[in-house]
Formats: structure tokens, C-alpha cells, sequence
């Protein structure tokens, strides 16, 4: 690493989320390309993450500059990763739901409280259900795989 810390306590070579503030913003300031990589990685494995709250705050009032530029890019292209990543994995839950279930998009959505034009929304990612009709939709799929038991008399 070229840009060695000063007046702090720890080693460029500690993992970066252990890293004190000052020497994020020293690495920022002085480092090159490649002294960026580990906060690159540390924010794109935690967008939201301690580093990345942290890289946040400086940047709020760092006038801005190129490598401003760069960090805020880097910033929000993690964070538009994890979203969309997480919209995916949303839309494979919901079609896993429907296919377990057994039944058409159009019943299975009916069962579920939503139109089947929303639940293609679902399907497709375009659309993130609310946490509670995810929950209702694997629950729903979940209970129509359960057979029946036949009740006492």
C-alpha cells in the first residue's frame, strides 16, 4: 500500500471495516487505484455497511473533486447491485411459491389477496411484494403442499 496511515492506530493491512475513520479518508486522499480496492470490495460486500456509512458521511462535505466522483459512483453502483440482486432473489421466491402450489398464476393470486397482473409484476421483479404478502404467498404455497388430514367425528 502507498498511502500508509499516520497518526493512527492499525495497518492498511487490517481488514478495512476495522480501519478508524481517519485512515479511510488518508487512503481516500492519498492512496491510488489500487489502495481504493479494499474499501471498493468492503462496500460492495456491505453497501450499507459501517464503511460505506462512513465513506458516505465524508463525501457529504468533501468538496467535490474527481475521486469524489468516483467513490460516490462506486457507492450507489453497489448499492443498485444489492437492490437489484435482492429484487431477484424476491421474484425467484414468488415463482418458487406459484409452481409449488400447483395451481395457475390467475387461482394462486386469487388465493392470495392480489390480481394476477400484480403477481406477474412479482414474477418478473419489476414489482417487490410488501414483506407481508411475501410472507403470505410462501405461506399459502407451503400449506397447499401439506395434505389434508382428516378431522375427527
Amino acid at each position: 500500500m502507498t498511502a500508509p496511515f499516520r497518526n493512527v492506530d492499525g495497518s492498511p493491512d487490517d481488514p478495512v471495516d476495522t480501519w478508524p475513520y481517519e485512515a479511510l479518508v488518508a487512503v481516500m486522499d492519498r492512496g491510488l487505484v489500487s489502495d481504493w480496492q479494499p474499501i471498493f470490495a468492503e462496500i460492495r460486500r456491505f453497501p450499507w455497511g459501517d464503511v460505506a456509512r462512513r465513506l458516505e458521511r465524508y463525501l457529504s462535505y468533501r468538496d467535490p473533486d474527481p475521486i469524489t466522483t468516483l467513490f460516490k459512483l462506486a457507492l450507489n453502483s453497489a448499492r443498485d447491485e444489492a437492490d437489484r440482486t435482492d429484487k431477484a432473489e424476491v421474484a425467484r421466491r414468488v415463482h418458487e411459491a406459484v409452481t409449488r402450489s400447483g395451481l395457475t398464476k390467475a387461482a394462486f393470486a386469487d388465493l392470495v389477496g392480489t390480481s394476477a397482473s400484480r403477481l406477474s409484476t412479482y414474477l418478473k421483479g419489476t414489482v417487490t411484494p410488501s414483506a407481508s404478502l411475501l410472507l403470505r404467498i410462501e405461506r399459502t404455497a407451503a400449506d397447499l403442499q401439506q395434505p389434508e388430514t382428516p378431522h375427527a367425528t
